[in-house]
C-alpha cells in the first residue's frame, strides 16, 4: 500500500490528501496549527461525496489518513512526500531541506509551487538535492488530474520517471515541463488571461461577471477539449494553422493585448470584490466549492469520452 506524506495542508495539500484517499493510499499528514486535523476531517468529508461519484479505488477511506506530530514523523517511510506550505521562497527552502535531511535518500519530494523554480528550491537540501522537483496541481487537486512535473540543474531523468510513475498512481496526468521556468506552464498562460481581464475592468470595458461569461461560453467550452493550439488549427478552415496564421497572424501586432497587469489601486481592488460577490449572489464559498466539484465531476466524464488518452484516468481521477 503506497503512502504519502503530505507537510501543510491549507486548501493544496488537504486537496492531495482527499485524493491520495480516494486512491487508496495511506496518507501521513504535518501542519503545526492545532486546528488542521479538524479542518483537513471536514474537507475530505465535503470532498468525498465527489470522489465518491466518480469512483473510488480499492480500499479507499477517509480513515487511512493520520497526523504526525512533527515533520520527521510524517515522512518516515513515505514513498512519496508532498510539500504545501505558503508560497514564501526562504520558507520552502527551510522546510523541504528538513524534509530532504529526515526522509530516505530515494524518496521522491514534490513541491506544490505554482512560480518557484526547482533548483531554487533544492539550494539548501543536502542529503539528495536532485530528488526535489516541482509538482504543481490545480485546484481541486481532488478533482482536476493535471500536475506539472519539473527537475532542476541536479535532477536527473530517474527522478522524474519515478515521480512521474507515483504521480500517475495517483491518477494525475503528469506534464513533463522541459526546462524550468518560473510559473511553469498553465500558471503563465492564465496569468496572462487574468492580467487582460483586470485590465478590461480597470477600464470600464466590462464587469467581473461579463468577462466570466465571455469565458464560460465562449473560449473556455473548446478549451475544456482541445486547448489552445488546436482550436486555432480549427480556425483555419480545410487549411488548418497555416492558414489561419497567414490569415490572422498579422493581428498579433495589434494593440489587442496589455502585457503588464495594471496596478492595484483601491479602486480597481473594490471593483473585482464587489463583481465577485455580486456573482456569488451571497452563496459561501463551501456551496460555490460543491457547486463547482458537481460540475467538474461531470465535465470530467466527456473530457474522457473524448479523450482516449484520458481513458485509464476514469473512474480513477
Amino acid at each position: 500500500m503506497n503512502r504519502l506524506a503530505v507537510i501543510g495542508t491549507g486548501v493544496i495539500g488537504n486537496g492531495w490528501i482527499a485524493r491520495a484517499l480516494a486512491q487508496g493510499w495511506h496518507v501521513v499528514a504535518f501542519d503545526p496549527d492545532l486546528n488542521a486535523p479538524a479542518r483537513t476531517r471536514a474537507f475530505v468529508d465535503n470532498a468525498w461525496p465527489s470522489l465518491t461519484q466518480l469512483g473510488l479505488a480499492t480500499g479507499a477511506s477517509p480513515e487511512r489518513l493520520t497526523f504526525a506530530n512533527t515533520l520527521e514523523e510524517a515522512v518516515n517511510d513515505a514513498d512519496l512526500i508532498q510539500e504545501n506550505v505558503p508560497e514564501r521562497l526562504a520558507l520552502k527552502q527551510d522546510i523541504l531541506a528538513a524534509i530532504d535531511a529526515a526522509a530516505a535518500p530515494g524518496v521522491i519530494i514534490g513541491s506544490s509551487t505554482s512560480g518557484f523554480k526547482p533548483t531554487d528550491l533544492q539550494k539548501h537540501c543536502q542529503q539528495a538535492p536532485r530528488r526535489v522537483i516541482v509538482a504543481h496541481p490545480f485546484n481541486p487537486v481532488y478533482l482536476l488530474p493535471l500536475v506539472e512535473l519539473v527537475g532542476g540543474d541536479v535532477t536527473q531523468p530517474e527522478q522524474l520517471a519515478s515521480a512521474q510513475a507515483l504521480y500517475q498512481a495517483l491518477a494525475m496526468r503528469p506534464l513533463l515541463v522541459r526546462r524550468e521556468i518560473e510559473g511553469h506552464i498553465a500558471d503563465r498562460l492564465m496569468e496572462a488571461l487574468w492580467r487582460e481581464a483586470l485590465h478590461l475592468v480597470n477600464d470600464g470595458v466590462a464587469t467581473t461577471e461579463e468577462i466570466d461569461a465571455a469565458v464560460v461560453y465562449g473560449c473556455g467550452l473548446r478549451w475544456s477539449l482541445m486547448g489552445t493550439f488546436l482550436t486555432f488549427h480549427l480556425a483555419g478552415g480545410d487549411q488548418g494553422m497555416r492558414h489561419m496564421l497567414e490569415q490572422f497572424g498579422p493581428a498579433l501586432k495589434l494593440p489587442w493585448t496589455k502585457l503588464e497587469a495594471p496596478e492595484l489601486t483601491d479602486e480597481l481592488i473594490d471593483k473585482v470584490v464587489e463583481g465577485c460577490e455580486h456573482q456569488a449572489a451571497g452563496r459561501s464559498v463551501a456551496a460555490l466549492d460543491r457547486r463547482r466539484d458537481d460540475f467538474l465531476v461531470e465535465l470530467l466524464d466527456v473530457v474522457h469520452k473524448y479523450w482516449p488518452e484520458a481513458e485509464g484516468l476514469k473512474g480513477r481521477i
